[in-house]
């Protein structure tokens, strides 16, 4: 399959212009400065680690963790290190495609890259001498965060490690960058793209999707699935799909990302209309093949969408701020073929 790469054009375009033209505006509830952009400093972030304080504009930006290096790039700024992609990286340098792209519009070279396979490396983000370092979209514990600030503010999450949804990676992460206005400009853009690509699937309206996680064939006595706490089914509401109530409930009971049930108790999924989950024609052969789970309706019509979740396509399902634009089309249409089959 051929993905779909249009964010390049269209926000690059609407960027140039808010970069040039935004001003100041108000602050988020989460944030205690009344300032916005641009020359109002210091100012202060809270989140769930600390508060943190600029007393100017950064020059210097680092990144740490998943994804959040996507906010600079998109808003023009190329960090002067960010953490190299540790999967989806189909060729093997570090950068998801999405990101790679990005850069060479920016016509930039790629940045250092830190190596998180063994956790952060601290001495390697010191070596970068940032001015700021984000991590609106990480899993920082408290003992990262203290040592992070030793070496130059940190952002953080706002609430729950892992759990920042996509926008909030983004006012968080431009507000660290002094670029709050250009930040809420990057989510109406992205919001316009999703709005336009849901309108062509009427057939995706109010759809109950719930997300599987990684299903191991030689196992299927539990159903594992993502909560509603986790950003990729979080984002099905925002394709205008729909929780079903089973992982409502689930999610309700407890705030972890995920949650299993026995396969013996399957048909609490019973309103689920459309399944996600990562695999391939064989792992939908082998659910439709099971007694139990052969039972969810979704599995009985079909209405399974299957992603390579160590490729780009399953990657990019987990909504980050350059991956929607680069992935939107052809998830939107896999999604609608799914719910073609709906009886």
């Amino acid at each position: 399959m051929r993905v779909s790469r249009f964010f390049a054009v269209g926000v690059a375009a609407a960027m140039a212009v808010a970069l040039a033209a935004c001003s100041s505006s108000g602050s988020s509830p989460s944030e205690t400065d009344s300032g916005a952009s641009g020359e109002d400093y210091p100012i202060t972030i809270e989140h769930a680690l600390g508060t943190t304080t600029l007393t100017e504009k950064p020059e210097r930006v680092a990144t740490v963790n998943w994804a959040n290096h996507e906010v600079p790039l998109a808003l023009g700024v190329v960090p002067v290190g960010m953490a190299a992609a540790n999967f989806g990286d189909d060729d093997g340098d570090g950068l998801l495609p999405w990101v790679k792209e990005k850069l060479d519009e920016l016509g930039a070279e790629t940045p250092v890259l830190f190596d998180e396979t063994d956790g952060i490396d601290f001495e390697a983000v010191a070596d970068t001498d940032p001015d700021v370092i984000l991590a609106a979209y990480s899993g920082l514990t408290q003992e990262d965060y203290d040592t992070l600030s030793e070496i130059a503010p940190v952002v953080a999450y706002p609430e729950g490690a892992w759990a920042t949804s996509w926008r909030d990676v983004i006012t968080f992460n431009s507000r660290g960058m002094g670029m709050e206005a250009e930040g809420e400009q990057l989510i109406a853009s992205i919001e316009q793209e999703i709005d336009d690509a849901i309108g062509e699937y009427p057939q995706l309206d109010g759809k109950a999707t719930m997300f599987l996680t990684h299903v191991d064939p030689s196992d299927l006595s539990e159903v594992s699935f993502y909560t509603s706490h986790d950003t990729r089914s979080a984002f099905f509401e925002d394709l205008g799909l729909s929780t079903p109530k089973s992982v409502a409930d689930a999610s309700a009971a407890n705030d972890e990302f995920s949650g299993s049930v026995s396969a013996e108790q399957v048909d609490v999924f019973d309103d689920v209309d459309i399944i996600v989950t990562y695999g391939d024609e064989e792992l939908i052969a082998l659910l439709e093949g099971d007694p139990l789970l052969s039972q969810m309706p979704a599995v009985k019509n079909g209405a399974i969408v299957a992603l390579d979740g160590s490729g780009p396509l399953g990657t990019a399902a987990n909504p980050t701020p350059l991956a929607i634009s680069w992935v939107l089309k052809d998830y939107v249409a896999l999604l609608a073929a799914a719910a073609d089959k709906i009886q």
